[in-house]
């Protein structure tokens, strides 16, 4: 028999507070029913004595002080959860939203999941395709991974967040046993549609299990999405063994939730406002990927977030690259030049990849293409940096070369359509034709062996056209 608490001590904001409780629980689901008969959902946040303080989901206009009615339901916030999730459209609190009617569920899953005991994680290995020459070569996703995308306002990140919904795809195995789990978090009206729409349009929704979390959307519906996000995706993985890619944007929008609710509680805030805390909350949300044993499943993270004011040090990046294993960064200047997509090479990282690649995996020469191509466009910064200077007239023959070399580069295997999606192989004989276009002892990355059987100054024609001149008309062009 359920207890019934009529009255509440205090409203602020989307919280509510109630007094004389017992027996009630951190993270425990309360109905709230209102004067007019209505019904919204709240859940514990703090306890002290016998003083509970709840945040209601729906907001709290409208809530009365003396004649509101509380019962606890005695569990943590569950959703449903079935294979029939993916195709299907939700809320940001897992409700559906796509008129098909409720889940039939399987089972019913917390959201607040389960730490996942570190002993049973399995090491991350086998990559994930995603068809982006720059991802796929010098910042590989490896399945279990969590690789955030470091983006900037009004930069192509929704782009290629869709662009990698469509062609991502495992290799060597059934691609039926791999989907995709998509939350959006805080986003315009405009930007959902967008996903919607390219989703269907590509058919890729029958393999995408999506939550809209929109802008006009309570905040606390917004700090749930990733969690019933994650939760569907562990259920999808671990007991369905399937892989499931998660792709969260923004989540600067939850760190921004976050940080409201703070401040409606009252907490003593920590960085630029944010709660001391947002570490340890990121990292319960970026921890649910990996692989574990005893299930052949496993969980990778894409976490897009808009960095104020392209401040890579601001805390919602610093924080999140401390936990995750590596990031990929957006460049403006690249993507003002229009490249697309404009990723920063040199800022960018996957720190899994060298398990990932290579024979068996990838291509046997993929880490010695990766290697080189990192350091001759980090020695193409310096030749443009000296030319800034001196002028490009003034720079030596091997200067001269990177320079032409970086603008290949970007133009080419940086730059690539929306609807291009290529392999791996491709990806890698571009690099090996880019390569090509330098002078055979500048590429000290790659193995004598290795280079007498790929190198040859031949496959740099089709961007040349005569492979000796370097001139400032070939900038120009390109």
């Amino acid at each position: 028999m359920s207890l019934q608490y009529v009255g509440l001590k205090d409203i602020n904001g989307p919280l509510v507070a109630l007094e004389g409780v017992t027996g009630v629980a951190y993270d425990e689901i309360a109905r709230i029913r209102l004067d007019d008969g209505t019904e919204r959902i709240g859940r514990v946040v703090e306890l002290a004595g016998d003083k509970a303080i709840l945040q209601v989901f729906e907001g709290t206009n409208g809530i009365s002080l003396k004649n509101t009615k509380t019962v606890f339901s005695g569990k943590p916030l569950e959703i449903p959860l079935a294979a029939e999730m993916l195709g299907r459209v939700f809320n940001g609190a897992g409700r559906p939203i796509d008129g098909l009617g409720a889940v039939f569920p399987e089972k019913m899953g917390d959201v607040n999941g389960q730490s996942l005991n570190p002993v049973a994680r399995q090491y991350p290995r086998n990559y994930i395709h995603t068809g982006i020459s720059s991802i796929d070569a010098l910042m590989t996703l490896i399945r279990g991974q969590k690789l955030p995308i470091f983006s900037g306002s009004g930069l192509s990140h929704n782009k290629l967040a869709v662009q990698i919904v469509k062609q991502a795809k495992i290799t060597g195995e059934d691609n039926g046993d791999f989907a995709i789990v998509f939350a959006a978090m805080g986003v315009q009206n405009d930007v959902a549609d967008y996903f919607r729409r390219s989703f269907e349009e590509t058919g890729a929704i029958e393999r995408v299990c999506m939550f809209l979390n929109l802008s006009s959307d309570p905040i606390i519906e917004r700090l749930l999405t990733p969690l019933c996000a994650l939760t569907a995706a562990e259920y999808l993985a671990f007991e369905k063994n399937m892989h499931i890619l998660v792709i969260m944007t923004d989540m600067t929008s939850y760190a921004e939730a976050l940080r409201e609710f703070s401040s409606s509680k009252g907490e003593i805030p920590g960085r630029k406002g944010y709660p001391g805390y947002l570490y340890s909350n990121l990292a319960a949300l970026y921890e649910r990927a990996g692989v574990v044993e005893g299930s052949t499943g496993s969980v990778t993270q894409i976490p897009i977030l808009t960095m104020p004011n392209d401040d890579i040090t601001h805390p919602i990046p610093d924080l999140t690259a401390y936990i995750t294993e590596g990031q990929i960064v957006f460049d403006r200047d690249l993507d003002q030049k229009g490249v697309y997509p404009g990723l920063s090479v040199l800022l960018s990282l996957s720190r899994l990849m060298k398990d990932g690649i290579g024979e068996g995996y990838t291509r046997d020469d993929h880490a010695a293409v990766s290697n080189q191509l990192f350091a001759a466009y980090a020695k193409v910064q310096d030749a443009r940096s000296l030319a800034s200077v001196i002028g490009e007239e003034e720079l030596s023959e091997s200067d001269r070369a990177y320079m032409r070399f970086g603008l290949l580069f970007e133009e080419n295997f940086l730059n690539q359509g929306f609807d291009e999606n290529r392999s791996i192989d491709e990806t890698l004989d571009l690099g090996w034709d880019l390569l090509c276009s330098l002078p055979k002892s500048e590429l000290d990355r790659i193995d004598e062996k290795l280079l007498e059987e790929k190198y040859d100054p031949e496959r740099a024609a089709r961007f040349l056209g005569d492979t000796n001149t370097i001139t400032t008309d070939i900038a120009n062009e390109l």
